[in-house]
């Protein structure tokens, strides 16, 4: 095993149990992911990947079970309060705002409290320059890629530096996913701590520290990237890969 910068994990998940109205989703979940990690989150369609990034920022309808941000329990925490610590979550569907500009959506969202100071504009224009180009035109004007874009930028300048990515490469071109396979490496460099769900497999592998497999609600499977060849056999079966 790698010896960790801290030993305090930047999100450490317990036996988390979560539910949407009667339905029981999640059936104790543990994972753990340092700082300065990127971790991926493997399953297939309804495997739980997506509940349990919804549940660590308190959006789904009950949850059981520890789950601590830089060893803070937050499991009866608002959102808002889960949001302060330094978490930023990009959900699949991005919610890019029709009404304002490609800038105006990049500057919407309020710095975090007590969090780092976050990218300028300037460094977030940098990583992604079809954003600088784009800046005037209506957000949802964007093709997917670019919405994809705005919406890691816009959680950049928050200062969060615990990124949940959900599905950031789905349906997008292979030169994009390829810019944000670029920004992954970029935030690594940066101290960012990342926590991906990607159906992508070829995309998340190479990119991830360590990786879990979910289904039916559980970790089933939890290694390191150089162990990623001799799970192989494992992944097919599990994913289809």
């Amino acid at each position: 095993m790698r010896e960790y910068k801290s030993s305090v994990p930047a999100l450490e998940i317990e036996d988390l149990q979560g539910w949407y109205g009667e339905s029981h989703v999640l059936h104790g979940v543990n994972l753990k992911v340092y700082p300065g990690e990127v971790v991926t989150l493997l399953g297939r369609n309804g495997s739980g990947r997506t509940s349990t990034m919804r549940a660590v920022m308190g959006l789904i309808g009950a949850r059981k079970g520890s789950i601590k941000v830089n060893g803070v329990e937050t499991i009866n925490m608002p959102t808002y309060k889960i949001a302060n610590l330094g978490i930023g979550y990009c959900p699949e569907e991005r919610a890019i705002f029709s009404s304002l500009s490609c800038e105006e959506n990049l500057l919407l969202p309020p710095k975090i409290r007590g969090a780092g100071k976050g990218m300028s504009q300037d460094e977030i224009y940098e990583m992604f320059p079809n954003l600088q180009e784009r800046k005037h035109s209506q957000g949802t004007r964007l093709s997917g890629g670019e919405q994809q874009m705005l919406a890691v930028g816009r959680i950049l300048r928050t200062g969060a530096n615990l990124l949940l990515l959900d599905e950031i490469s789905e349906g997008l071109a292979p030169v994009i996913v390829q810019a944000l396979a670029r920004m992954i490496r970029t935030l690594k460099e940066k101290g960012y701590t990342v926590v991906m769900v990607e159906q992508n497999f070829h995309f998340a592998a190479p990119l991830a520290d360590r990786l879990y497999v979910m289904e039916h609600g559980v970790i089933v499977e939890h290694f390191e990237a150089n162990e990623l060849e001799t799970k192989m056999p494992v992944l097919n079966e599990l994913l289809g890969v």
